[in-house]
């Protein structure tokens, strides 16, 4: 439960303890109050589409927070449908939540996006199972979306009016240091520059990281970014040389750095040309020269690689199908976690059967909200969840006990829903802490209860707690760990093996190896993802890990990129560089299983191997730097 506070999102604060209530106080506006009636139950519907649409949105594009915000309320719509075939008694209920939750399971290993709409397509079905309000199906959906648009356009209205992204700015800020210590090269404020360098990429990585923790599955555009980091460091190297060596920079090479902090700021596009090389000049003059090139290639044209790369290798439906396959039911981790999830659920849905429990719904949702359907969900994180939901059940009970059913309730609901941006940035536990109070300020309005209703609830959350503990957890000891070590040799293999059959084997080994190294890749990240969520220091540990993770990716895409270049008409590569390649390769997966330093040769290699070699000494550099005793 411990944790270091974030910084507090005014902004998102604000909109949070605006928008979430805002459908409920127009609902009482015209109501003239908070009776029972259709008129509440379209502000209850209308309140549930603006929290889930209020939550999906996190720092990153506009069109990525759009996309979460569709999947969100689409799933949630599609629950509160589900959930109408979950009522009453029998096998059929039982069936249903166990077909919903297995496929909940399923979809969140696409993507961050899905991620979050399997959980909400949970959420809202458990709700559904025990809602009863005067309003037709059509009518709750109605509303529900309306609620949704009014977040939505909340949302947009924040985003239109906030210059900078968090995550961008916080890497542009490491070029805008490195840009301050070359133009201060030489002079007094040399040394203050450095340690200002020094901050600011800590600051980047730790932000970067944190996003990805908080990011269910895969996120390319925080990968894109670790990316552009680790190109950073031959420049880093170079500007803090220069310093050292007291070299006054070109400032030539001190304009093209703020153009790159510019470039990645804004999410625009770099402006000129690329500098030329430098072949004369002292060596660290060269040593900066060289880094901003590199540089330069990586936040230059990372998307014209990718349609190059899409154009070339995704053109029919059937790769796109076999790959969504890789990640669903061709996953071993996927299929794991679908029978985990659907047994939880299918053993909630059926104490709400039997158990003489009031508002048998809890139990569904309590498992819903603590056995988060994604892959970051381990031990230690449903604890934080159950406890933080057990806390939220007497907060919001509390509350309940106390206020009159009045204009206080949404005072009440605005308070508990301001902190949410805050606590999901801080812990799972907190974030639950605020949310629960919100629903059940919001289903108590709906499904009008007393103050005896305290005791019972927090009975179901207990009772939803120690089914995931038991059914989710203890029988499925595999969870609690997550081999990152093995996965990041197996990722190294996989490479080594995708190396081979591109420049050795047929066009069909070389596809297959491809396939099984992004698959690699994938399971790496699953991998790291249930690690971040571990308390420290099993989560430094892994956080330290990522940036060789990338550096993988990076490296296969490398791989991929010297195909197509092949492909076009560039000479096929020397096949004893190829051997060296995939001799360092092998030995980088042995470091890591030996937990050793790797050497610092430099592998040589020229024409369309170059910039993976270039790849590869990067990884081996950082898996030197990550390696035990090193600090």
């Amino acid at each position: 439960m411990r944790t270091t506070p974030p910084p507090v999102p005014w902004r998102d604060v604000v909109r949070f303890a605006v928008t979430i209530p805002a459908p409920l106080a127009v609902a009482a506006a015209v109501g003239g109050g908070l009776e029972q009636g259709p008129v509440l139950g379209a502000g209850v519907f209308g309140t549930m589409g603006a929290l889930a649409a209020s939550l999906a949105p996190q720092s990153g594009p506009l069109r990525d927070r759009l996309r979460r915000i569709a999947a969100a309320i689409g799933f949630g719509a599609v629950g509160l449908l589900v959930g109408q075939y979950a009522t009453g008694g029998g096998w059929a209920p039982v069936v249903v939540i166990a077909a919903i939750s297995a496929a909940a399971a399923l979809i969140s290993s696409v993507n961050a996006a899905l991620s979050l709409g399997s959980l909400q397509l949970l959420i809202y079905t458990a709700i559904s199972s025990g809602l009863t309000t005067p309003l037709s199906l059509p009518a709750e959906v109605g509303f529900f979306f309306g609620g949704a648009a009014w977040a939505t356009l909340t949302t947009v209205v924040q985003a239109r009016t906030e210059s900078l992204d968090p995550d961008r700015t916080s890497v542009a800020g490491v070029f805008t240091a490195i840009a301050d210590l070359l133009a201060a090269s030489g002079t007094e404020r040399a040394e203050d520059s450095r340690r200002a360098l020094t901050t600011a990429l800590n600051a980047a990585y730790d932000r970067v990281i944190r996003s990805r923790s908080h990011s269910a599955g895969r996120s390319r555009e925080l990968s894109e970014l670790a990316g552009v980091l680790n190109s950073a460091a031959p420049l880093v190297e170079g500007a803090v040389a220069a310093a050292r060596a007291r070299v006054a920079a070109d400032p030539d090479d001190v304009e093209a750095v703020r153009a790159l902090a510019a470039a990645l700021r804004d999410s625009g596009e770099l402006t000129g040309e690329r500098p030329p090389p430098l072949d004369d000049g002292p060596p660290a003059r060269r040593a900066v020269r060289h880094g901003i090139r590199l540089v330069w290639n990586v936040v230059g044209d990372p998307e014209e690689r990718a349609v190059a790369a899409a154009q070339q290798m995704e053109v029919d439906l059937r790769t796109r199908l076999r790959d969504l396959a890789d990640r669903t039911l061709a996953s071993p981790d996927s299929r794991a976690f679908a029978v985990r999830l659907a047994l939880c659920m299918t053993v909630a849905e059926i104490a709400r059967q039997f158990l003489p429990i009031e508002r048998p719904y809890w139990v569904l949702l309590t498992v819903a909200i603590v056995l988060k359907p994604d892959f970051g969900s381990v031990f230690t994180r449903a604890v934080q969840r159950g406890a933080g939901t057990v806390l939220g059940v007497l907060l919001g009970s509390a509350l309940l006990a106390v206020l009159p059913r009045n204009a206080w309730v949404l005072v009440a609901m605005a308070v508990a829903a301001a902190p949410l941006p805050w606590a999901r940035n801080a812990n799972f536990g907190l974030f639950s802490v605020f949310q629960t109070p919100v629903i059940i300020l919001l289903l108590d309005l709906a499904l009008a209860g007393g103050p005896d209703l305290v005791g019972a609830r927090l009975t179901d959350t207990l009772i939803g707690c120690a089914i995931v503990l038991v059914f989710g957890y203890l029988l499925w000891p595999q969870t609690w760990r997550a081999p990152l070590d093995e996965a990041l040799r197996d990722a190294a293999l996989a490479l080594d093996a995708f190396v081979e059959a591109a420049f050795t084997g047929s066009p069909t080994e070389r596809r297959r190896a491809r396939r099984r190294n992004y698959r690699a890749l994938t399971e790496l990240q699953t991998q790291l993802q249930r690690r971040l969520a571990e308390p420290p220091p099993i989560s430094s540990r892994a956080a330290a890990w990522w940036p060789v993770i990338v550096q993988l990716e990076r490296t296969s895409d490398a791989v991929t990129e010297a195909v197509i270049a092949q492909r076009e008409g560039e000479p096929a590569p020397d096949l004893a560089q190829v051997a060296v390649l995939r001799k360092a390769i092998r030995q980088l997966e042995e470091d890591v299983r030996a937990h050793r330093i790797p050497d610092d040769a430099e592998i040589l290699a020229d024409g369309v191997l170059a910039p993976v070699a270039r790849e590869v000494d990067a990884a081996r550099r950082l898996v030197r730097e990550n390696a035990p005793g090193r600090h």
